[in-house]
């Protein structure tokens, strides 16, 4: 069966559909809805999505970027969240006959499960439109619940891209681009602007595709330990990186244990978090594991 070609990214159509379901936008998802078939193709391609692929879409909306991925892949299975939004995809996708929709929180969802049953366990493909507030839990979560991930290609607001990208010294360096970067090769295939969604949201938005690591680009011998290290030393950002950590409530040395360890590693007690980068991050780790 030749598949039918993507509709829904034209403004008018997204509209038409919207008024034929009276759909009522809800803040407590940030729905925003892409209105720009240039940018659905876009994101498909930084995805990379063939033939072959199962991909498993977060937050499909009314189903605009799944019929893009329906046409190119092997399969999509969509998540979302919102009941109200079940009867309008189950229209709008009822041409694609290689799309599973689940009506539930992606963060309850047992995604290393479904690629097993899916995929035979091989690596999938992940792309989304996050709304800002959750885009955090549920990349770490795809990466530290060790779901066979290939690649996760993700529309974010700019400043949460920029985060995920950028190295020591810089103010929007945290947390984030750490863990980012841990697992993943960041890459911002394209800046997004307001006038490309509808409802317009009132920051800027950017596509970011995180290609996993084959190869983890440290080595620790307690990853656990070396994120909660991590999470400490951003968590003040003002205070010294000793502070930080004797301070911190995630974990539990002395201050002699880390006043001893940061020096071993050859720097001033006066140095901040901030300056590091990952592979200190892991010798650091090392030395406190001692």
């Amino acid at each position: 069966m030749e598949k039918v070609k993507p509709w829904l990214g034209e403004p008018q159509n997204t509209i038409a559909v919207l008024q034929k379901y009276g759909f009522v936008f809800q803040k407590k998802y940030g729905q925003n809805f892409l209105i720009d078939p240039h940018v659905l193709d876009k994101i498909v391609a930084a995805a990379g999505i063939g033939p072959d692929d199962f991909v498993v879409e977060i937050g499909p909306g009314i189903g605009t970027l799944t019929q893009y991925l329906a046409y190119a892949a092997r399969s999509v299975c969509a998540v979302e969240i919102d009941k109200n939004l079940i009867p309008i995809l189950e229209d709008t996708l009822s041409d694609y006959d290689n799309v599973e929709v689940i009506n539930n929180d992606v963060l309850k969802v047992d995604l290393a499960a479904l690629a097993k049953e899916k995929n035979n366990g091989r690596p999938i493909k992940v792309v989304a439109n996050l709304p800002y507030y959750i885009t955090t839990p549920i990349i770490m979560g795809l990466f530290e619940n060790h779901v066979p991930v290939d690649s996760i290609t993700v529309m974010v607001q700019k400043e949460v891209a920029d985060r995920m990208q950028t190295g020591p010294g810089s103010k929007d360096y945290g947390a984030l681009s750490l863990a980012v970067q841990y697992y993943a090769e960041p890459y911002i295939v394209a800046n997004v602007p307001p006038n490309c969604f509808m409802p317009r949201p009132k920051v800027g938005s950017a596509v970011i595709r995180l290609t996993r690591h084959e190869v983890m680009p440290v080595e620790t011998k307690n990853e656990k330990l070396m994120f909660s290290i991590i999470r400490a030393s951003f968590n003040q950002r003002r205070k010294t990186l000793a502070n930080g950590l004797k301070n911190s409530e995630l974990l539990h040395f002395s201050k002699e244990e880390i006043e001893a360890a940061i020096t071993a590693c050859g720097w001033p007690l006066t140095i901040r978090g901030e300056a590091l980068n990952l592979q200190e991050f892991a010798r650091l780790t090392d030395e406190l594991c001692k």
